[in-house]
Formats: structure tokens, C-alpha cells, sequence
């Protein structure tokens, strides 16, 4: 099946359109709240929590002995809620740095995790089966209420991000000024951390434990290489975590044997490199553009104002000079006598110069600008 069939076939089939749909919410969830994430430095704070959920959803199967995704979920929720707290703690209360921190509670609770379904798969119960699942996702397994969970998830936290945006905003930037102007600061700071471990464990079903952290990460990134302002920033990221969901989808369905997870992770990230390279603001490309520019702006400003150094001993600044006297002149290259020639500033006949009206009165402003540096 081709992509452009994947998309004919995905208003009737109720399969792809589950998956599709489900993807694309969590996509965007993630990249809302992952903005959040990225801003306040805690880029590994999704590796860490995905990792913590994967004991929580052994505990609550080898409770219950179901594999309802529900339950199975609201274990993931409450692990990585303890690991959370468990990183703040340890960053409040010792010594520790947050990146320390984060390693541990992410290789305790992932051993801790796999020993469990170690102990699980070897238990005399066939029921056990397909947990594994959650360690890389598999999208094939959502359904239509799992998809409505999103949606109404994605609705909440859409809705508390509005109501509390003001005191997001002042937590993000700058948490002591916050203080002082009386917010709680405490519970601000467990909000974000809260709808974060939610949408990092409604993903695992789909992305998996190993993945999840960049589901969460990778559209906020690209989003910041394109906007300086928060709202744009997120906007941007849900529409690039959705459109990631979705083509991400698409590639793993048209062709056989691939995971949906992790295509989709792969989408998100050249969403990350088109970003990186092609933005305008601080993509790579146009960084190179400006530094060229800015170099031969240079160049042609310190050999004019050589020029005018030397236009300064004669009476007439049309004085003709020979070129060769610019010869051991570092900023002198015939590219930037034709220029200078283009902008009027310098006339040029043969292996001769001279200055015009323009272009000394173009260097005269350039050396009062830097005299007034000097001063």
C-alpha cells in the first residue's frame, strides 16, 4: 500500500483512522507540553519519567493479573509520579545535580522494570503475554476509547495551559519574580510537572518507554528554531508533533514491518533537522548567509576607510591612486573594489582609483562612529 492509498483509505477504514487519529493527538499533546519541558532545561526529565513508568505497569498487572490499558496506564502514572518527586527531591534536599539525579531514578526504575517482566514471563500464566509491548509501543493496539482518553486529556491540559498561561509564562522565565508577586510557585511548578508525566505515559501504548522521550522533546526543538515568543512556540510544536503522528503513520502502514513508534520518532526528527538547518532566525544556513555577509561588509568598510586615510592627503579626493598600494592590505580583494565601484563609492579606470563625494563621505561617518567607540 502506497502513502497516497493510506490517505484515500483513511476516512473508511476505522483501523487507520483510529491509529492515525491517535497518533496525531499525541503527537500534538506532546509537543505542547514538551515546549514546557525544553524551555526549563529539563529536556531529560522525559527520558527519566517514561523509564519510571515501566515498574508501575508491571505492579499493576501482577495486581490486578489484567492487561486493561487503563489500568495498566494509572500504574504507569502513579510510577512516574514517584519518580518525579523522587528527582526533585533529591535536587532539593542533597547535593545532587538534576542531571545526577535523573540517571538514577532512570536506571532504578527501569532495572527495577525489567526485572519485574522478567519475573512476569516466566510466571505459569498465558495472560502475561504482549507487555513487552510497552517497552517499544505498538500503535496497531489503540482503540477508539484510548484515542478518546487523549482527546480528553489533550482537552484538559489545552484548557489549564489558557486559564494558568499568565503564571506559566512568569515560571518559566523567571521563578523568584513569580514569588514576589505572590504566586504559588510550588503548585504552579507540580501543574506543568503533572500533565507532562501525563502525557509521557499516554504515549507508551504508542511510542514505548525507549521512545517516548523524543515524542516529547523533538517537536518543541524544532518549534524553538522558529519563534522567540512561548505561544507561537507551542503552537508550532503541536502542529509538527501532530503532522509527525500522522505521516509517521502513514510510512509504517504502507510498508511491511515497520513499528509505527519509532517511524514516528524518525519524522519528528527531520522535523528537528529541517529546523535546524532552513530557519531563519537561527538555522544554520542562514547563520552561514549572515556571518559571509557580515565578514565582506567588513571587508569592504576597512578597505575604504584605508582609502580614505589616503584620499585625506590631497586636496582633491578624486585624486587618482594605483591599485597596488592596497596590495598588502588584509580586507583588499578585487571583488570588493568592484563593490565599492557598484555603491558609488570609488571609481575605477585600469589599475587606478579614486574616491567619490559618496564614498568619503560614507568613511568620514564610519570614522566619527568609531571615534565616538574610542571615546
Amino acid at each position: 500500500m502506497s502513502i497516497s492509498e493510506y490517505f484515500q483509505l483513511l476516512t473508511n477504514d476505522y483501523t487507520l483512522r483510529t491509529i492515525t487519529l491517535g497518533t496525531a493527538v499525541l503527537g500534538a499533546i506532546c509537543g505542547m507540553l514538551g515546549s514546557f519541558a525544553v524551555l526549563r532545561k529539563q529536556s531529560l526529565l522525559g527520558d527519566a519519567i517514561s523509564h519510571a513508568a515501566l515498574p508501575g505497569i508491571a505492579i499493576a498487572f501482577l495486581i490486578t493479573g489484567a492487561k486493561d490499558t487503563n489500568i495498566l496506564l494509572l500504574g504507569a502514572l502513579v510510577s512516574g509520579l514517584i519518580g518525579t518527586f523522587w528527582i526533585k527531591g533529591m535536587t532539593t534536599k542533597t547535593h545532587l545535580k538534576s542531571d545526577t539525579a535523573l540517571g538514577l531514578v532512570l536506571s532504578l526504575f527501569f532495572g527495577f522494570g525489567m526485572l519485574l517482566l522478567t519475573f512476569i514471563q516466566k510466571q505459569p500464566n498465558a495472560n502475561q503475554a504482549g507487555l513487552d509491548k510497552y517497552l517499544f509501543g505498538q500503535a496497531a493496539t489503540l482503540v477508539e476509547s484510548d484515542v478518546n482518553l487523549m482527546i480528553i486529556v489533550t482537552s484538559i491540559a489545552l484548557f489549564i495551559m489558557v486559564l494558568f498561561w499568565k503564571e506559566f509564562k512568569l515560571l518559566l522565565f523567571d521563578a523568584d519574580y513569580t514569588k514576589t508577586l505572590g504566586f504559588n510557585t510550588r503548585f504552579i511548578d507540580i501543574l506543568i510537572t503533572f500533565f507532562i508525566v501525563l502525557a509521557i505515559v499516554l504515549g507508551l501504548q504508542t511510542v514505548g518507554v525507549v521512545l517516548m522521550s523524543a515524542m516529547l522533546l523533538a517537536p518543541a526543538a524544532a518549534a524553538r528554531q522558529w519563534t522567540n515568543k512561548l505561544s507561537v512556540m507551542v503552537f508550532l510544536a503541536a502542529i509538527f508533533g501532530a503532522f509527525s503522528g500522522v505521516f509517521g503513520t502513514a510510512i509504517s502502514a504502507s510498508q511491511n514491518n515497520l513499528s509505527t513508534g519509532p517511524v514516528i520518532v524518525l519524522v519528528a526528527s527531520v522535523f528537528v533537522l529541517v529546523s535546524f538547518i532552513f530557519s531563519p532566525g537561527r538555522g544554520l544556513l542562514f547563520r552561514e548567509l549572515r556571518f559571509r555577509r557580515n565578514r565582506n561588509d567588513l571587508q569592504l568598510k576597512k578597505t575604504l576607510q584605508l582609502m580614505f586615510g589616503i584620499a585625506q592627503t590631497h586636496e582633491n579626493i578624486s585624486h587618482p591612486h594605483a591599485i597596488k598600494i592596497l596590495n598588502n592590505f588584509q580586507g583588499f580583494t578585487k571583488k570588493s573594489l568592484r563593490e565599492m565601484e557598484e555603491k558609488e563609492w570609488i571609481t575605477l579606470n585600469k589599475q587606478e582609483w579614486a574616491m567619490t563625494e559618496k564614498g568619503f563621505n560614507e568613511a568620514e561617518n564610519l570614522f566619527n562612529k568609531q571615534l565616538e567607540v574610542n571615546e
